[in-house]
Parts: structure tokens; C-alpha cells; sequence
């Protein structure tokens, strides 16, 4: 049956169909995200982008094919992430564009909506990179208006131009070198054309089915391959940086402007009232500073790019790891419990492959039973635990003596011991070489902890009172007073020497993320020869761990 018009039902039914098949696929898009950094995002910020742009098109009550249009525009602008969500709501505000005023369109007037969303989509991106979602966007729409001129039928024109977005596609790796070097095509370009895929299947009827597609063995090893490296290439900036302004008669280009020196991959988009803002910076506070000179902030998300890339080294050197294990019921050769408190450490430790993280730290001291059923629960050869805590090392002690399973306490006191032991562990190595290795990686590392005080006293001739932030260091105060960045910068002052290399930052539940990028900064003017890393440890009555190496 031929279709010669879409109304606004059939598009709605398109773009509905489009968020399945694009789900359906997010895994493998995820596995070809190679730039401009393989951090294995691409399908997933691509994915709630237009989950975002179908809940308003769901809201939606008008079945007026341009406001259903705008609603899709407006939602995935609310809820774009990530560099290829920025653009994908760039192309659907341009096809906005297009259908405006119109009930109906015809395949000429689709070409000329898809054209109307790749120059705005060119448009939005100050230095656009070729061979990127934004060629397929741009090949495809061009050759859409070749094909309206001939092919009437809004089927096969969908066909024919999802044909040329393909044959777009495989040319990506020849404009862009760290495609052609890792052997994968665009995965914001694939993300597209799942998208016009899915809209074909929402034209035609097709039933749906989720059903995830299988990644190709080549992409998955080359993947791997390309990530099994201590940092990303070419990575400048640090820090995937988003939020919206919210303000009356603001600027887009203008905002752009103020912010061009403070990183790259810079998106910033929108309309007289918000503005969506995406940039890769080293400095996220500079720029929300900026921000919130012109209205509000909403929507903030900050992602360390660094360390996503190593979560994605590790997740894919576990998975080679797991491969290797013949039969789940064998013993593998090494287990490993560790102690933390606070949703961020955890997280850092499942991605070292810790087997148990027992809950627990200064004032919630494990028991010797919560070690041996943590014992339990690991079939290995022989176990590591990192206790984190001096006041936990008993317990940990007690346990070994007590199970007849092979058992190593390292005695880490602090969380910055255990993360440097499980750094030094070996894999391929016997029991005495790792606990020779990380009870000496412990004494490498220097811990910093900022507190409060449970009651008055006195140190060293500092006067302390209840409740004021204290920092420790080798179980002494070397700071104190009210001001949390100043007790944090004057314990760093105490703590650092000239061999110093590393200062990493754990930030705790009590402080906000834009507290800590800020101290970072701070640190990182006054210590340029210190490499300054923050992550989220969420632990409560530190509010910052430090880790000096």
C-alpha cells in the first residue's frame, strides 16, 4: 500500500517505533563510541535523549503533525546528553522547522525537513568534525532531496534514503582517522540511522519486538583493544559538563562566545527563555560561573571523562578475565573482600572486581562473622582482605585463624591504602608475590581525611571547638576552623612534598560536586606539578579523602 502523505498520528507512531529500535541497538552504538572519546556512551545518551522527546510527544493532547514535532524538539532539548544528544535534539528542532504550519507532508517536503535539521544541527556545532553523526545528517538529507524529485511513495523514499545514510555510514572511517585506526563507523551516524530505521518500521506497521542486536565479534575485540589503555588518547579535557540556563532574552551564540576558551566539544543551544549547554572542559565551575550570571541552572551533570574510560578499561579486562573461567562452580584463583562506606567507594571497588564489599568504616566496625561470611561467599584458591581501617584489623585477623580457606590481611588503615594495594595486586602472580606487593604499595600512599570534632580540645597549640572541621594526617590534626575549603587546602599545604606526583579526591555525601571541582581548582593553581583528580566517594563523616601519591 503506498503512502503519499504522513499526518500527525502516522508521525507519532514513527517516532515511537524509532525510540525501540534505537534501544534495541544502543549496545552496539555504545561498543562503536570510539570519538571523541571511547568512553561506550553514545547509544546510552542517545537512547534518553529520545525517551526524553517521547515523553513529550506522549503528553502531548494536539494530533497536529507540527506540534507534535515541536513537543519532540522540546523534550529531547530538555533531556539531550552527551554530545551526540545535544545534536540529535539540534536535528529534530531543524525537522521542527521544516513542519511548521504543515497537517500533512509529502516526501519532497520530508527532504526539505531533513535538510532544515542538518543545517541547523551544522549550525549548532561551532567546529564541526566530518565523518560524525553531522555527515550522515547532511548526506542523507541532500540526497532526500534528489530522491523527493523522483520517488513519491513515502515508503520507498524512507528506503532509499536510509540506503544512502548507510552507504554515509561505512565512508566515516575514511574522514575520520581514529575510526579507520579502531575499524568502526560512526556511533552517533549508526545511532541515526537506527532512528530512520525505526521510523520506517513505524510507517510500514512492522510489528516490534525488543530484542538487543548481537555486537559483531570484530567491533568487540577491536573495542577492546582500542580502550586497553592506562588513559584516552588526545584527551585534553577532562570533564563532560551539562546543565540548562533558565533566563528571559538570552543569547545562544553569545553564551557560546563567553565560553570558547574552557574547553572543546561545545554545543550551546536553545531559545529566547533556556539554553542547552554542553562542553568538555577542565574547568566546570568557570563555566557555571558564566552560566549563572545570565539566570538559573537546572539539569547539572558532570561526568570525569578519564575516569569513565578507566571504568570501561576495567569492565573490559573483567570481561576477558570472566571468559577465561571454564565453569562457574570452579575456584578461581584469587578472591577479594574490602571495607568501604558510601555509594561512590563501593562503586570504585565493584569496578576493581572487589568480590565483597562489606559495609562499614569508623563508627561501624565489621564484625569477625561479617568477614567469614563474606569467606563464604568466594570460591577461590586463596582471598585478600583489605580492612581500610586500623580499628578493623582484628576483626579481619580473627576471621583468617578461624576459616580453613587460605586467607591474606593487608593491613590497609585507610581507604587510599586499599585502593593502592588492589592497584599493585597481580593477577598472574602467587599469593606471597601480591602480599608482598601490596603491603608495601600501602606505604607508598599518604592519606589526608577532613572531619568534624566530636568535642573541645586542644593540639599543638590549636584551640579546637565541637563540631569545627579538623584535618587529619598520620593520626595528627594539622588543620582546623570553619571554612571547609580553607581546613582542606591548609591539610593539603601540610601533607605534599616535592616528590608528589598524583592528589587524588574523595568527596564525601556532606559535599556537593561543584564544592569539590571548585577545591580541585584551587589545588591545581597552587600545585601545577600535581596531577588533581576528584571522584565521588559519598562517605559519610569525611567530607573529603585524600590521597597523596
Amino acid at each position: 500500500m503506498k503512502t503519499q502523505t504522513i499526518d500527525g498520528k502516522l508521525y507519532k507512531n514513527m517516532m515511537i517505533a524509532a525510540r525501540q529500535t534505537l534501544l534495541d541497538q544502543q549496545e552496539l552504538i555504545n561498543a562503536l563510541n570510539v570519538f571523541p572519546v571511547p568512553d561506550g556512551d553514545t547509544g546510552t545518551n542517545m537512547s534518553l535523549t529520545l525517551e526524553s522527546a517521547i515523553k513529550e510527544l506522549q503528553k502531548e493532547e494536539s494530533e497536529s503533525l507540527d506540534e507534535l514535532a515541536d513537543a519532540v524538539a522540546n523534550g529531547s532539548l530538555m533531556g539531550a546528553r552527551g554530545n551526540s544528544g545535544v545534536i540529535l535534539s539540534q536535528l529534530f528542532r531543524g525537522f521542527a522547522k521544516g513542519l511548521k504550519n504543515k497537517e500533512r507532508v509529502t516526501a519532497r517536503e520530508i527532504a526539505i525537513a531533513l535538510k532544515s535539521a542538518s543545517d541547523t544541527a551544522y549550525q549548532a556545532v561551532m567546529k564541526p568534525t566530518e565523518g560524525t553523526i553531522l555527515t550522515v545528517a547532511r548526506e542523507s538529507a541532500d540526497a532526500a532531496l534528489l530522491l523527493a524529485e523522483t520517488e513519491q511513495d513515502i515508503g520507498k523514499f524512507m528506503k532509499l534514503v536510509i540506503q544512502k545514510a548507510n552507504e554515509s555510514l561505512e565512508r566515516t572511517p575514511e574522514l575520520l582517522k581514529v575510526l579507520k585506526d579502531a575499524g568502526v563507523v560512526d556511533s552517533g551516524g549508526k545511532g541515526l540511522v537506527a532512528i530512520m530505521e525505526g521510523a520506517l518500521r513505524g510507517l510500514t506497521g512492522e510489528k516490534l519486538e525488543s530484542e538487543s542486536v548481537k555486537i559483531p565479534e570484530h567491533i568487540d575485540k577491536e573495542l577492546h583493544d582500542l580502550v586497553d589503555s592506562d588513559e584516552p588518547q588526545d584527551l585534553e579535557y577532562g570533564y563532560c559538563t551539562e546543565f540548562i540556563i533558565h533566563a528571559a532574552n538570552i543569547s545562544p551564540e553569545s553564551f557560546r562566545e563567553r565560553i570558547d576558551a574552557e574547553g572543546d566539544s561545545m554545543l550551546v543551544v536553545g531559545n529566547d527563555e533556556l539554553i542547552k549547554v554542553h562542553i568538555h572542559t577542565n574547568h566546570p565551575g568557570k563555566v557555571m560561573e558564566e552560566a549563572l550570571k545570565l539566570g538559573s541552572l537546572s539539569d547539572i551533570k558532570i561526568d570525569n571523562m578519564r575516569l569513565q574510560h578507566r571504568h570501561q578499561v576495567l569492565d573490559a579486562k573483567t570481561e576477558k578475565q570472566e571468559k577465561q573461567v571454564k565453569k562457574e562452580s570452579q575456584a578461581k584463583d584469587y578472591g577479594m573482600i574490602t571495607v568501604v562506606m558510601g555509594e561512590g567507594l563501593s562503586r570504585i571497588m565493584k569496578d576493581f572486581n572487589v568480590d565483597v564489599i562489606i559495609e562499614g568504616g569508623q563508627t561501624m566496625n565489621p564484625s569477625t562473622e561479617d568477614f567469614l561470611n563474606a569467606i563464604k561467599e568466594i570460591n577461590a584458591d586463596h582471598i585478600f582482605i583489605l580492612p581500610n581501617n586500623s580499628n578493623i584489623i582484628m576483626a579481619a585477623n580473627q576471621a583468617r585463624e578461624i576459616t580453613d580457606k587460605n586467607v591474606t590481611v593487608i593491613p590497609s588503615k585507610t581507604i587510599p591504602q586499599g585502593i593502592a594495594a588492589i592497584l599493585s595486586f597481580n593477577q598472574d602472580r602467587d599469593p606471597g608475590y601480591n602480599e608482598e606487593s601490596m603491603n608495601a604499595s600501602i606505604k607508598e600512599v599518604r592519606t589526608g581525611q577532613v572531619t568534624y570534632a566530636v568535642r573541645d580540645t586542644s593540639f599543638k597549640g590549636m584551640t579546637i571547638v565541637k563540631d569545627e572541621l579538623i584535618g587529619l594526617s598520620d593520626k595528627e590534626i594539622r588543620s582546623a576552623g570553619k571554612d571547609l575549603q580553607k581546613v582542606a587546602t591548609e591539610l593539603i599545604d601540610q601533607m605534599t612534598s616535592e616528590e608528589d606526583e598524583i592528589l587524588t579526591i574523595y568527596y564525601g555525601e556532606d559535599v556537593s560536586l561543584e564544592e569539590a571541582t571548585k577545591l580541585q581548582e584551587i589545588l591545581e593553581s597552587k600545585y601545577p606539578e600535581l596531577e588533581v583528580e576528584v571522584y565521588e566517594g559519598g562517605q559519610p563523616l569525611y567530607y573529603y579523602i585524600f590521597s597523596l601519591e
